[in-house]
């Protein structure tokens, strides 16, 4: 035998059963009971000597880029130079998006600043409500980010890395911990529209499992109508016919799996298995109408509006289930235009329901081990962009945490007087990726996996270390 014709196929059978192995052992993983699960976390995870603040994560995504300048960072200082031009010491150098090359003039706060909380926490007037649990909430003035355009800042947001392929970061944090439901997945999205913005496209890779077997991928749950495409049971079809079709399904695919040995195959195994349990949970668990009415009007919303309220809502009761990670995508933050109309809209649609998450979990005893995250892919310049509107900017802007560990009635950072550069305590993206993974109790720079050559990772290949001042 043609002795390259002989190591191919060496090769390609050590790999084909080492696959297997792993598929094997991510099957079992699902066969095995949740409590069983949370007990035995994947390997490769490590787990730090403290212990562990949150059991799970519901980021809020303000998708489009929230301005910092209308929601936490107050700057009298840019209000004084409103109309004015920019200092050319800010920008001179700078990677700018659509106003590379352009006159710049400032573009003062549209809405004044109030204290609110025992902690007198500065907040834009658009988000009462938000200021209501100020004394919840732990804000971080000093983000930056790398990319400045919306996808690839999306993408760097989700699985900090720059090259499209990596897991999520939901992905990653089930693939750590497991998952503490048998009939849902670990990982699920929700996704709303409302108005007052220019709609960014968000795409399906941000909540893939990248090169990590596919059930770690996030489950995208529709917010009306069917909660999930094809998951119903077709007319004329018993649940009795559909357990035996599945059956011999899998029956074939486990003999396929014999000689294929592919790990695709177990997660094609396994899925199906919960697409049979979530045909009964799932459909309850969106039917919001048994919420008290007074629950539905602290959220500001009714069952199955679609709306990011109602979203906010359904994440609770996710969370309730054991879902280890939801994220939500609220779209139209994209100001370029009439920033001052459209984000009042924005703020009218994420207030009330932020703030009614918030309470409702501490009301449950949830907040304390629930890390809630709210924030965009980037901030917006304190320039203007047709005198009404901001750019896109990655060099400063605001997020905002609560529950899960992080200080209450808290603070963090600064941006510079104008909010142009995070200056005091600068945090990066894959700064906050390390702190939500130290939240968890995995060690953010030990949880990796081997490709190509590099130790993969959420917090990048040169790893980062948790924000310690943030947590309390």
């Amino acid at each position: 035998m043609n002795p390259f014709f002989y190591n191919l196929l060496a090769r390609r059978t050590f790999l084909g059963r080492s696959a297997a192995g792993v598929g094997l052992a991510a099957l079992s993983s699902l066969l095995v009971p949740a409590s069983s699960r949370a007990a035995n976390p994947t390997r490769g995870v490590r787990i730090p000597a403290r212990t562990a603040t949150a059991k799970r994560v519901i980021f809020l995504t303000q998708a489009g880029g929230p301005s910092h300048l209308e929601t936490f960072d107050p700057k009298p200082q840019l209000a004084k130079l409103d109309g004015g031009p920019m200092p050319t010491s800010f920008t001179e150098g700078q990677q700018l998006a659509q106003l590379q090359g352009k006159a710049l003039h400032c573009l003062g706060p549209q809405f004044s600043f109030q204290r609110f909380g025992q902690a007198g926490i500065e907040i834009c007037e658009l988000f009462p409500h938000i200021g209501s649990v100020a004394d919840e909430l732990c804000i971080v003035r000093s983000m930056f980010t790398e990319q400045i355009n919306h996808d690839p800042a999306h993408m760097f947001m989700n699985t900090g890395s720059r090259v499209a392929g990596f897991p999520s970061m939901g992905a990653w944090v089930t693939y750590g911990l497991g998952v503490e439901t048998e009939d849902l997945p670990g990982f699920v999205v929700l996704v709303s529209s409302g108005k007052g913005g220019q709609m960014q496209p968000i795409a399906s890779r941000q909540w893939s499992a990248g090169f990590l077997p596919g059930r770690y991928q996030g489950v995208k749950l529709n917010s009306i109508g069917t909660p999930v495409l094809y998951l119903d049971t077709p007319g004329g079809i018993t649940r009795t016919a559909e357990r035996e079709s599945i059956d011999a399904i899998n029956a074939l695919n486990r003999h396929a799996n014999h000689s294929l040995r592919d790990p695709e195959l177990t997660t094609r195994i396994a899925q199906y298995e919960m697409a049979f349990r979530m045909q009964a949970s799932v459909p309850e668990l969106t039917d919001m109408r048994g919420e008290p009415q007074a629950t539905l009007q602290s959220y500001g919303c009714e069952p199955g509006d679609g709306s990011f309220a109602a979203n906010c809502l359904l994440a609770r009761r996710l969370a309730e289930k054991g879902v280890r990670f939801i994220q939500l995508y609220h779209r139209d933050w994209d100001h370029h235009a009439d920033i001052s109309t459209n984000i009042r809209i924005k703020a009218a649609e994420v207030d009330r329901a932020t703030a009614a998450l918030i309470k409702d979990l501490r009301q449950r005893g949830m907040l304390d081990d629930t890390l809630v995250i709210w924030g965009g892919e980037f901030g917006r310049t304190p320039m203007s962009q047709s005198g009404t509107g901001r750019d896109h900017h990655i060099k400063g802007f605001s997020f905002m945490l609560a529950g899960g560990g992080v200080k209450r009635g808290f603070t963090y950072g600064n941006t510079d007087e104008l909010g142009y550069a995070a200056v005091e305590n600068p945090v990066s993206v894959h700064d906050l990726h390390a702190t939500m993974l130290h939240a968890l109790g995995i060690e953010p720079n030990s949880f990796s996996v081997r490709r190509q050559g590099l130790d993969a990772r959420l917090v990048g290949i040169e790893g980062a270390q948790p924000v310690h001042d943030l947590l309390s």
